[in-house]
């Protein structure tokens, strides 16, 4: 059975899985509306989800990417995410941007895919989160923003 993305709805956003890359459901509930979001699923099931929002001049930001946990280092979030950055680099973005904490897998599968650190915003994580986020037992203080920039396009 082969992986299908496709465009959904905001509303029809799915918050559980959208959760495990953000923990605040209020965060997303924010950025949801003026993003657009893809899915990808494998028969009926959705195993994968990211939502990307415009910010001007051609730069739109990938505010969320996750795939549930069982069907993780499957390929299916690279798959997702290489299918995202075509979508954008075929309607003529000029760059992709992302956020991410300052180490882990989640830094390396982004520039596995050419995004590059661009600039270091410290403290986000202890400014923006009522508690403390930790990945395998270290608090995250710094977000990384990355940035994949188009060649060629202008827009």
């Amino acid at each position: 059975m082969s992986l299908r993305i496709q465009e959904v709805p905001a509303a029809e956003a799915p918050l559980e899985l959208l959760l495990l890359a953000d923990p605040s459901e209020e965060k997303i509930r924010s950025y949801l509306p003026e993003s657009r979001c893809f899915v990808a699923s494998r028969g009926a099931v959705v195993v994968g989800a990211c939502v990307v929002q415009p910010r001007g001049a051609g730069a739109h930001e990938l505010m969320s990417i996750a795939v549930l946990p069982e069907h993780q280092k499957s390929g299916y979030g690279t798959a997702l995410l290489r299918w995202v950055v075509d979508l954008y680099r075929r309607a003529g973005a000029r760059q992709l941007e992302v956020g991410t904490g300052t180490f882990g897998y989640q830094l390396a599968f982004y520039q596995r895919q050419g995004f590059r650190v661009t600039s270091i915003d410290r403290d986000f994580f202890v400014r923006s989160y009522p508690e403390p986020i930790f990945e395998n037992g270290i608090q995250l203080f710094d977000m990384l923003r990355l940035t994949l920039r188009y060649p060629g396009n202008v827009a």
